[in-house]
């Protein structure tokens, strides 16, 4: 698909290697000066679209690739089969030199830093351009130094806050708290709402919105007001179909609110090679496991340990219809073959012929295949096969859904259980191609956190959330503990596993639990994972970092 007005193509630019080549002043002739850069409009808007380049973040060396969906391989719904950094974060054995945690950090102080470079030299264009245009700039980059400060703050649990470029003399700066933080994160959002784009658009596609500064708001108080803020906008609506969102098809959705932005040429991922099955020439790398594929309901609004619709035989009919459009699921056509990980199925259906015809099954066979029996079907399409490292497919970082289900879990934590929270909730399950049965009235604050709780992990799987949901409602010492299980490899479950209250299934009324795949065996501590090391480097470097509990 062609892509219209792409605001982070020259993102990869970074300000050390802008051209010069128009401008009036040429010291030095290689490079920017930093004496005069920042003196024109033009240089303005390549700053700031540089701002962008730190959401193409790609992780650690040992696991690149775009950064938020990856971040669902370190909670209880997905892992990572690489030996890796990111592995580590999820088996609750990470310290202070874990990889992934230090490239975080870089990351996103890098690109406050290029924030805080940009709002220390750009005030004297403000008489040399349109006040408008002028505002929206700076309220760009405001915004997304506000971004990037609530990944370190959710991650770190309190970081430096730095609001100018500081000396090196000025660098040893301890931490802020984690409600200091959130307080200048929000304050920040206030103040920059107002001058956004009001909506993205094919002119602005990529840039940050009013929309995205709602949908950030983080206190229950403010996320409840900010998010009906923005459902009053009338401006997005969930996109009918479910597994188009994630698909090249479905990029100029009214649902879409902020996206990281791809364009063949300039700057693309790997996602296909970590997510397409290993027939598909993909690396299955990436993985959801068992304990999803448990959580999704039965058609008839129960959790599988209570439906009567649900079939051990038979474990994926009438199931939520997000299962299927998450998961690739066994017996299902995933990237021009049939999906199959039993190991008595020796031959599967290839249909990049007509008429299909049959080959070896790799999946059954492979030593390297999904180790859980399933792959990711989200940001999987066929339109990347057999280009797997050269996809285009935006990222999604905001979506309408998750402003309404951000909406229903504050006032639920508030015990404001009016309809409009059960509109929200009802409103997501009811999409056209989704349909599970509307929340009836009546339930109790703590039903009504239960519901959505699991309509979050349901609803988002594959897609980075699941982790800030884990920390925030510190579930970690049940969900993440303990076996990380994959499919019985020859057989289904001969009973459904328990669901709590959290949508985590446990399996130990299981018949066959012991023929499941134990992928690994993690551990977890609420006083200690429900943020990250701080690095070590960083401590060296500035000795006022105080180390988080327990690492």
């Amino acid at each position: 698909m062609m892509k219209s007005v792409k605001y982070i193509l020259f993102a990869a630019l970074t300000f050390a290697n802008l051209s010069c080549e128009d401008y009036l002043e040429r010291l030095p002739l290689d490079n920017p000066s930093d004496e005069t850069f920042l003196s024109t409009e033009a240089e303005l808007d390549l700053a700031v679209t540089g701002v962008y380049n730190t959401l193409w973040y790609e992780g650690s060396t040992d696991v690149t690739g775009p950064f938020f969906p990856m971040l669902d391989a370190a909670s209880d719904i997905g892992w990572d089969r690489n030996n890796s950094a990111l592995q580590n974060l999820g088996l609750g054995i990470a310290n202070a030199d874990n990889a992934w945690a230090s490239s975080y950090w870089s990351a996103f102080y890098r690109g406050i830093g290029r924030c805080n470079y940009i709002l220390s030299k750009a005030e004297p264009l403000a008489a040399k351009m349109s006040a408008e245009k002028y505002n929206r700039s700076m309220a760009e980059v405001r915004f997304l130094r506000a971004y990037y400060y609530f990944f370190l703050n959710e991650m770190y649990g309190g970081v430096p806050l730095l609001t100018k470029p500081v000396s090196l003399a000025e660098s040893k700066v301890p931490r802020s708290s984690k409600q200091q933080v959130s307080d200048f994160i929000l304050a920040e959002l206030d103040a920059v709402t107002a001058d956004l784009f009001p909506e993205t658009s094919t002119k602005n596609k990529g840039r940050v919105n009013k929309g995205a500064a709602l949908a950030l708001n983080g206190k229950y108080e403010i996320a409840a007001k900010a998010a009906d803020d923005l459902m009053k906008m009338g401006t997005y609506s969930l996109h009918p179909s479910f597994p188009e969102l994630f698909q090249y098809a479905g990029q100029n959705s009214k649902e879409i609110i902020f996206t990281v932005q791809y364009l063949k040429g300039t700057k693309v991922h790997s996602m296909p090679r970590f997510f397409f099955s290993r027939i598909a020439l993909g690396h299955s790398n990436k993985i959801p496991v068992q304990a999803l594929v448990d959580s999704y309901e039965c058609t008839d609004g129960l959790t599988i340990d209570k439906s009567p619709l649900f079939d051990p035989k038979k474990p994926f009919e009438n199931r939520d219809p997000r299962l299927s459009h998450t998961v690739v699921l066994p017996q299902t056509r995933f990237i021009n073959y049939m999906f199959e990980t039993h190991p008595d199925s020796l031959m599967t259906w290839d249909y990049t012929t007509t008429p299909a015809k049959r080959v070896a099954n790799v999946e059954a066979t492979h030593a390297y295949a999904t180790f859980s029996g399933y792959c990711w079907r989200k940001y999987a399409d066929v339109a990347d096969y057999p280009d797997i490292n050269n996809s285009d497919l935006d990222i999604i970082l905001f979506r309408y859904a998750e402003v309404l289900l951000n909406y229903a879990e504050a006032k639920i934590e508030l015990n404001q259980l009016d309809a409009s929270v059960y509109e929200a909730i009802n409103a997501v399950r009811g999409r056209a191609t989704v349909k599970m049965p509307p929340i009836s009235a009546g339930k109790t604050q703590a039903e009504l956190r239960s519901i959505v709780r699991r309509e979050r992990k349901v609803e988002f799987a594959g897609e980075g959330l699941r982790l800030f949901d884990i920390h925030r409602w510190k579930i970690g010492e049940d969900a993440m503990k303990g076996p990380l299980r994959g499919r019985v490899r020859n057989a289904f479950l001969t009973n459904a596993p328990r669901i709590d209250e959290n949508g985590t299934p446990h399996y130990e009324n299981v018949t066959n639990e012991s023929k499941m795949r134990v992928i690994e065996i993690r551990t977890y501590r609420n006083d200690r994972d429900n943020v990250w090391p701080i690095p070590r480097l960083e401590r060296e470097v500035n000795p006022a970092l105080e180390q988080n509990p327990n690492y």
